[in-house]
């Protein structure tokens, strides 16, 4: 991966950095054009929350870490292009941690992309990566996307699904499906967000490393303490919570 040489003092480091991270993922066909817009719409929202994770994001990430170690191993992590490029060994790490499986499954989707997504796993430890090419034959109903084609062994048949970066169309469709549904989106008003059972509004290559940390830090507890985490958790007040922080930061 090559990066362009960023000053440690610049104010801006940590988001040319992650800007060069996608950039660097989009030459290597992992991020599509459209993969790189919706990033800076997202980082328009984290302005306003302080680039820092915030209380209500703290909880979220509690919550989404017991929901996955909840799901006795039917969890999958969903990766995209922009996930695959900015946190890889954190999705192969969480995917460790919590017995989880992970499967590929794009918006903007070809083989040549499913598979260069799939080896970048790989080169991080992942084994047995789910949703590529003739493996992603079931499909979500009522949702028309190329999102709808799901590997039976994977989403399908999920009782958990995370779905960093996520559209809202396939949020909705999943939560219809009577699967538990964790995201992490920097806009607290999209449908994505509100469709979720557990929204980490938060950037992605803060969440994922928190997450894989609260994962940890849970995996000893027993059910009964994990499901009353789950169960405290409300995301529509957690919404509002994270839309007030926003809403001071941009006065």
């Amino acid at each position: 991966m090559t990066i362009t040489t960023i000053p440690a003092d610049h104010p801006r480091a940590k988001s040319l950095h992650t800007r060069e991270m996608l950039v660097d993922g989009f030459k290597r066909n992992l991020v599509v054009a459209e993969g790189l817009i919706a990033h800076g719409r997202g980082e328009a929202f984290d302005y306003l929350i302080g680039e820092r994770t915030s209380a209500a994001a703290k909880k979220a990430i509690r919550a989404a870490a017991a929901a996955l170690l909840l799901s006795n191993k039917k969890a999958v992590l969903s990766v995209n292009g922009n996930a695959a490029a900015l946190c890889p060994k954190e999705i192969v790490e969480l995917s460790k941690i919590t017995g989880a499986a992970i499967e590929v499954n794009l918006f903007y989707r070809t083989e040549e992309r499913e598979y260069a997504i799939k080896a970048e796993l790989e080169k991080h430890g992942a084994r047995n990566v789910l949703g590529v090419g003739p493996r992603a034959s079931a499909k979500i109903p009522e949702l028309s996307s190329e999102r709808r084609r799901v590997d039976p062994d994977g989403i399908f048949s999920a009782d958990t699904v995370f779905v960093p970066l996520e559209d809202g169309d396939r949020t909705e469709a999943l939560a219809r499906m009577g699967k538990t549904v964790i995201t992490v989106d920097l806009n607290p008003l999209s449908r994505t967000a509100k469709a979720a059972h557990v929204t980490m509004v938060d950037n992605l290559v803060r969440a994922m490393p928190a997450l894989v940390q609260e994962a940890q830090a849970l995996k000893g507890k027993d059910a009964k303490s994990l499901e009353r985490m789950v169960r405290a958790f409300d995301n529509k007040k957690n919404l509002a919570q994270s839309l007030k922080k926003i809403r001071g930061g941009a006065l």
